[in-house]
């Protein structure tokens, strides 16, 4: 499948949207507020502001941390640029890692910190507290891996049954079944013969 950049755009357009409304709307709903249980302690919705990457890895370190989400971005189109031919799920997958790279970047570069809101627990442990960006991040590099891992197995199990469908040196003129050869072979033989027979033929009448 050729690539294309309006699935591109518009998945990435589309998570964007979804992601900074999403978050406009924990700020105005979550804010300052207990959290909110959707499934039990399981899933709550709550308000956070990280200032590290997905899952509030490295907060509080000072370090200008949109540049990961800048390089997200630009390894995303530098992928998408250099391969003319890509598969769907693939195609998907970038998408979803720009929509998530470039919803984190535009909190980073206006407040300096990205809103979290979603929390899981179980029992006593609680996983960090992340968004939608961070949701589609994680989800288009797993795709991404998947779909790697797929296509490039099938492509290196393709190769031997090629090889031997076509063996070294074999062309679109050969023919394709040997008996096809020797029947040729006889045939070629017979037609090369039969000047020579009725030349003899003439000789011994004479």
């Amino acid at each position: 499948m050729r690539r294309s950049f309006p699935l591109l755009v518009g998945v990435a357009a589309s998570l964007v949207a979804l992601d900074q409304w999403a978050k406009h709307w924990a700020s105005v709903h979550l804010a300052y507020r207990e959290p909110v249980r959707v499934i039990g302690d399981l899933v709550r919705l709550t308000y956070a502001r990280n200032s590290g990457i997905a899952f509030s890895l490295l907060a509080g370190r000072g370090f200008p941390l949109y540049i990961f989400s800048f390089i997200a971005a630009l390894a995303v189109f530098v992928i998408f640029v250099r391969h003319e031919r890509m598969s769907w799920t693939r195609q998907l997958s970038l998408a979803m890692i720009l929509g998530g790279a470039v919803g984190n970047l535009i909190d980073r570069v206006t407040t300096g910190q990205v809103v979290d809101f979603i929390l899981l627990s179980w029992g006593t442990h609680e996983f960090p507290v992340f968004n939608v960006a961070d949701m589609a991040v994680t989800g288009g590099v797993t795709l991404f891996a998947l779909v790697w891992t797929h296509e490039d197995g099938s492509t290196a199990a393709a190769t031997p049954a090629r090889e031997i469908a076509a063996p070294d040196g074999a062309t679109g003129d050969s023919p394709a079944n040997p008996t096809e050869s020797a029947v040729s072979g006889i045939g070629t033989h017979e037609q090369a013969g039969g000047p020579d027979g009725a030349g003899a033929g003439s000789g011994q009448e004479g």
